[in-house]
């Protein structure tokens, strides 16, 4: 027998990424409002003490997750091996829960729409990919999922744009609700004047789609232009890609900045480090379904230089201190970087005016009760 009041979250891991946070604000924001949260996560990771710590009952459970690698012929032929192993275990997990409603956390974890939608739950994905630049077959089958749900929620209008484009009969059922990202508990002032060393900061996955080799190689660029730099990267590879790292070292090295470069691998607090920093770099080569890294910049009183790509430009859009450069070009994001050390006391005084601006947009408050009536839950009890 199902409760209303029950709702299984499903997480493809236990990182601390963008998605990852947001599940953890999203089941939050469930248990405020008075509701049973159970999480299933396939393993291990930091994400499990804090979605416990918020009164979740969270539960090991592996399930078959899309990655690059699943684009392929072995690729595919491992996923659904994986796929038909995991079934019976999840539909036990599935009917343990006694969930009424199934939200399940990114598109990446298929399974678990077809069974909950025979289990004859209310089924729901918060969708954080757009991936707008795929052939388009590609994008259709990757939605496919999606049709099992009654409700799908998108982070941005971009992302709600790209699905649209890449599905039948979907548009109706998707609703925009923008993440809520909180800032940290202490907003501290930028520093009076960068004239001494400009501080660089990249937080987020180290991949080429993310983009740290442009940071590095716009850090490299300032440097070859007399300026004084430093870039901490803060963030680490997804298991299978620790070829990127080895290359993102190497092109330091090569570049000549070891010195001027710090790597500090998977940082659960990252608060102190923007404290640390003058200027945020959000370089993704990618697309962007929306941008917690450019928010959290605006949150803690830094300007970001960011990639003008369609979710980026949302996150930004309330951030006066924020410039926006083309995507993969590290010659145009040195020079934003120059122009904002330049004119540092009208960008640090604009930052400080974002901070709160921001804070407002993407309240937890908002996000709450955005959520609440997405999901059709508003007056359950």
């Amino acid at each position: 027998m199902t409760d209303k009041r029950s709702i299984l979250v499903t997480n493809p891991g236990a990182d601390l990424y963008g998605s990852d946070r947001m599940a953890l604000e999203t089941v939050s924001a469930l248990i405020a409002r008075g509701f049973n949260v159970t999480v299933a996560v396939p393993g291990p990771g930091p994400l499990i003490e804090l979605l416990t710590r918020a009164g979740a009952d969270v539960l090991r459970q592996p399930t078959p997750v899309i990655r690059k690698s699943s684009l392929s012929l072995i690729g595919l032929f491992r996923l659904t091996g994986e796929t038909l192993s995991n079934i019976l275990s999840s539909w036990r997990l599935l009917r343990r829960s006694r969930a009424g409603t199934v939200l399940v956390n990114t598109i990446t974890t298929p399974l678990w729409f077809p069974l909950a939608r025979v289990a004859g739950l209310r089924v729901a994905c918060h969708l954080h990919e757009a991936e707008g630049t795929v052939a388009a077959p590609l994008r259709w089958a990757m939605h496919v999922p999606l049709q099992f749900c009654h409700r799908v929620i998108a982070n941005s209008e971009y992302t709600r744009k790209v699905l649209s484009e890449s599905s039948l009969g979907l548009a109706s059922r998707v609703v925009v609700v923008y993440n809520t990202v909180p800032g940290p508990e202490v907003v501290l002032p930028p520093r009076l004047a960068v004239d001494d060393e400009v501080r660089l900061l990249y937080v987020g996955r180290l991949s080429q789609r993310k983009g740290p080799h442009v940071a590095a190689t716009a850090a490299g660029l300032l440097r070859d232009r007399g300026m004084n730099v430093r870039l901490d990267i803060v963030g680490s590879v997804f298991p299978g890609n620790e070829g990127y790292e080895v290359e993102l070292r190497k092109l330091v090295s090569d570049l000549g900045i070891s010195e001027n470069v710090h790597f500090h691998g998977f940082q659960q607090l990252v608060w102190p480090y923007f404290a640390d920093c003058d200027i945020v770099l959000v370089p993704s080569v990618g697309e962007e379904s929306f941008g917690n890294t450019a928010v959290e910049a605006a949150l803690a009183a830094r300007p970001v230089v960011a990639s003008g790509n369609a979710g980026l430009r949302e996150a930004t859009s309330a951030s006066e201190s924020a410039e926006l450069v083309p995507s993969n070009d590290p010659e145009a994001m040195s020079l934003a970087v120059e122009r904002i050390a330049r004119a540092w006391d009208h960008y640090a005084a604009a930052a400080l005016t974002d901070a709160e601006r921001v804070a407002a947009r993407f309240s937890a408050k908002t996000y709450e009760d955005s959520l609440i009536h997405t999901l059709g839950l508003v007056g359950i009890h």
